[in-house]
C-alpha cells in the first residue's frame, strides 16, 4: 500500500507543477484586452486541454520505458525485477513503433513542452535512431554484455522474504531464454554481415569461460541464497537452496551452450577491420551511437577528433609542467616509464589497494560540504570487480543502489593485475566512481521526488560521465592531489578521456587499426599497458560512448566559467553545484539552457542586495 500511496501522491504533484508551468507559460493565461472582466473560456479551454495532454503523454510514456525495461522498473518500485529485458526482433519492433508514435504526440503538443517533455523527446529521439541500426546483432562490447547482466543483479540482491526468494528463483530459471534470445540476434548479424571484432569476442569468450567453470554453490547466482533470513525455517532454507542450484545448473548449461557457439560459429565469422564503418549501414550507426551518447544533435566524428586533439596538446603542456616540478631528469617517455614500472607506485595485495581506494573515498566525503548543500541519503561501499571478469574489465566502476531495497552504491575497483593499477592515478578514480563522481550525481537523481519515474533512472551519457570527470577536478580543488605523482596521475586520467575522443573517431570513422588507436594513449598517458589494451577493446565494441566524458566535462567547465564572470564576488560554488545537478540527467543543450537561466537569476539577485 505505501509504494501504491507514494505512487499516487508523485502523480499528484506532477499535475500540481505541470499546471504551474502551464500557467506561466501558456498564452491562455495572458490578461484578456476585453471589455468586460469574464475570463476566455476558450483559452482555458485549450488550456486545460493542453495540460491534460501533456500528463497523459508523460503517463503512456512511464508505460512505455517500464515495459521494455523491466530492471528499472523493478529498481524504481523496490522490488525484483521478474524478467529479463525482452530483446527479440518483434519486441524491438513494436518498441520502436511505440516510439514514433509517441515522438508524433510531442511534436503535436506545438512546442509548449515542459521540461519532462523535452528530455522524454530526446531520449525518445536517440531510442528511435538507434533501433534502426538494430543493435542487438551486437549485444557485447569488449567490456561486458548482456551475458554479465544476470550475475551483477543477483550478486547483489538480498533475500528477506520468500517472495524475495520465488522472485530470485524465476529470475535464475529466465537466464537460458535471455540467452537464446541474444543468441539468435547474434545468429541474425552474421547472416547479414554485421558482426563484432575478433578482440571484444576474444574478451567475451575468456569472460564466459570463468562464468561456466564455476560450481553452481561458487556462482554469483547463488550468492543471495547462501545466507537465508533467520525467519527462514532449517528445512524451508534447504529447500529454496535446491531450487536455486538445480535452476542455476540450468543456467550454467545455457552459458555453456552459449560459450560454444561463441567459439565455434561466431569467433570464425568476427570482423578483422576495427572500425564500426566496415559493416554495413555501419557510418550511419556510428553517427547515431554519437549522437546518443553526447546528445549533441549536430556534433560529427570529424569535429569531436579535432577537439580531442586540441585537448591533447593542451593537457600534454599541462603534464610537462608537473614533471618539471617533480625535479625529474628524463624524457616525458622516461618519466612514462619511471611511473609505470616503480614499485612505490602499486600496492602489493587487493587487500592494500582497496583500503587504499576506501581512504580517498573517505577523505572525498568529508570534502563534499565545501562544493555542495545538498547531499544524498544513499551511503556507497568499496568492492572489488567479480574475478570471473576481472581481467577484461574497465579499471573501476560504480555500480547504483536501492536505498528502497537497503542496496548501497558500489565503487567496484579491479584487483587484477596489480602492477597495472598504480595507487597516483587512484584518487582521480575514486572522485570519478564514488564522490563527488557517479554516486553523488546518480543517488541524487534517484532521490528526486516531484519528477516522472523515467526521470529517476534516465542516464545520458555526456551528462553523467561529463559530471564524473569534471568531478575529478573537484578533487583537485579539495586538495586531493597532495603530490606532483598524483597531479600528473589526475592529468593522465584527464589525457586519456581526451585520447578518447582522438581514438574513438580514429577507428569508427577514420579507419585507424588498433596499434594506431592505442598510441595516443601509450605516448601521452600514465596508463599500464594492460589498462591500453582493455580500453581499446572497449571502444571498438562499444562504439561511440567514450565520446561522451570530454564533450560533457567541457560543457560543464565552460558553464562554470560563464557563472564565475558573470557572477564575480558573489559566484557561490555549492549553489553553482546544486542547481546543476537539481534536475538530474539531462541532454547537454538543455543543461546549458537551464544554466544560463541560473546565472541570470543569480544575476538578478545579487544586484538586488
Amino acid at each position: 500500500m505505501r509504494l501504491k500511496f507514494e505512487g499516487i501522491f508523485r502523480m499528484c504533484i506532477r499535475v500540481f507543477l505541470i499546471t504551474l508551468i502551464m500557467g506561466v507559460f501558456a498564452p491562455g493565461l495572458a490578461l484578456c484586452e476585453q471589455d468586460d472582466d469574464l475570463p476566455d473560456m476558450g483559452s482555458q479551454s485549450d488550456e486545460t486541454r493542453l495540460q491534460s495532454e501533456i500528463e497523459t503523454l508523460l503517463l503512456d510514456y512511464e508505460t512505455h520505458w517500464r515495459a521494455y525495461d523491466p530492471l528499472q522498473d523493478a529498481r524504481l518500485k523496490g522490488e525484483y525485477p521478474s524478467g529479463w529485458p525482452d530483446i527479440r526482433l518483434p519486441s524491438r519492433k513494436k518498441e520502436a513503433e511505440e516510439a514514433k508514435a509517441l515522438s508524433k504526440r510531442i511534436a503535436g503538443l506545438g512546442g509548449a513542452a515542459t521540461l519532462d517533455i523535452q528530455i522524454m523527446d530526446a531520449i525518445l529521439t536517440s531510442k528511435i535512431a538507434r533501433l534502426a541500426h538494430d543493435p542487438d546483432r551486437i549485444p557485447f562490447t569488449g567490456d561486458s554484455g548482456f551475458y554479465s547482466l544476470p550475475g551483477f543483479v543477483l550478486r547483489s540482491a538480498r533475500i528477506t522474504d520468500r517472495e524475495d526468494a520465488d522472485t530470485l528463483l524465476y529470475l535464475i530459471a529466465a537466464i537460458p531464454a535471455y540467452i537464446e534470445a541474444n543468441i539468435q540476434n547474434m545468429r541474425r548479424g552474421l547472416a547479414q554481415d554485421y558482426m563484432a571484432h575478433r578482440d571484444p569476442v576474444a574478451t567475451t569468450l575468456a569472460q564466459l569461460q570463468a562464468i561456466t567453470v564455476q560450481p553452481p554453490e561458487q556462482s554469483a547466482f547463488f550468492i543471495p541464497f547462501a545466507t537465508l533470513p533467520d525467519a527462514f525455517s532449517p528445512e524451508l532454507a534447504a529447500d529454496y537452496q535446491e531450487k536455486a542450484r538445480a535452476h542455476i545448473e540450468e543456467a550454467l548449461a545455457a552459458y555453456r551452450i552459449l560459450s560454444l557457439f561463441m567459439q565455434e560459429t561466431y569467433a570464425p565469422s568476427a570482423r578483422q577491420k576495427a572500425g564500426l564503418g566496415h559493416l554495413p549501414g555501419g557510418a550511419e550507426a556510428y553517427q547515431a551511437a554519437l549522437v546518443h551518447h553526447t546528445t549533441r544533435p549536430d556534433l560529427t566524428p570529424e569535429a569531436v577528433h579535432k577537439t580531442g586533439l586540441k585537448e591533447v596538446a593542451r593537457i600534454r603542456a599541462e603534464m610537462e609542467g608537473v614533471i618539471a616540478d617533480t625535479g625529474f631528469e628524463g624524457s616525458f617517455a622516461d618519466f612514462l616509464h619511471f611511473l609505470r614500472s616503480d614499485p612505490q607506485f602499486y600496492a602489493d595485495s587487493p587487500e592494500a589497494l582497496l583500503a587504499e581506494a576506501a581512504v580517498l573515498s573517505k577523505q572525498l566525503d568529508a570534502s563534499l560540504p565545501r562544493f555542495f548543500r545538498k547531499l544524498p541519503r544513499l551511503p556507497y561501499g568499496v568492492l572489488p570487480v567479480p574475478d570471473e571478469i576481472a581481467p577484461g574489465y574497465t579499471t573501476a566502476r560504480y555500480m547504483g543502489g536501492d536505498i528502497e531495497k537497503g542496496q548501497a552504491g558500489t565503487y567496484l575497483v579491479n584487483t587484477y593485475r596489480l602492477d597495472q593499477r598504480p595507487l597516483y592515478e587512484l584518487p582521480a578514480l575514486s572522485a570519478h566512481e564514488a564522490v563527488p563522481g557517479h554516486h553523488l550525481q546518480i543517488a541524487l537523481a534517484q532521490e528526486l521526488e516531484t519528477v516522472p519515474d523515467f526521470r529517476r533512472s534516465y542516464y545520458a551519457t555526456a551528462f553523467g560521465e561529463g559530471w564524473a570527470l569534471y568531478a575529478e577536478r573537484l578533487a583537485g580543488e579539495a586538495g586531493l592531489y597532495d603530490t606532483p605523482y598524483k597531479r600528473f596521475g589526475a592529468l593522465s586520467y584527464e589525457m586519456w578521456r581526451a585520447c578518447r575522443l582522438v581514438a574513438d573517431t580514429g577507428l569508427h570513422r577514420y579507419d585507424w587499426d588498433r596499434e594506431e588507436a592505442e598510441a595516443c594513449f601509450r605516448d601521452n598517458t600514465a596508463l599500464a599497458p594492460h589498462n591500453i589494451t582493455t580500453e581499446v577493446t572497449r571502444y571498438i565494441g562499444w562504439p561511440g560512448q567514450a565520446l561522451g566524458y570530454k564533450i560533457g566535462e567541457i560543457t560543464i567547465r565552460e558553464l562554470r566559467r560563464e557563472a564565475e564572470t558573470a557572477l564575480g564576488d558573489t559566484f557561490d560554488i555549492r549553489a553553482f553545484h546544486d542547481a546543476l545537478l537539481a534536475e538530474g540527467a539531462m541532454p547537454l543543450s538543455l543543461m546549458e539552457t537551464r544554466m544560463r537561466d541560473w546565472i541570470g537569476h543569480a544575476q538578478s539577485d545579487a544586484e538586488m542586495e
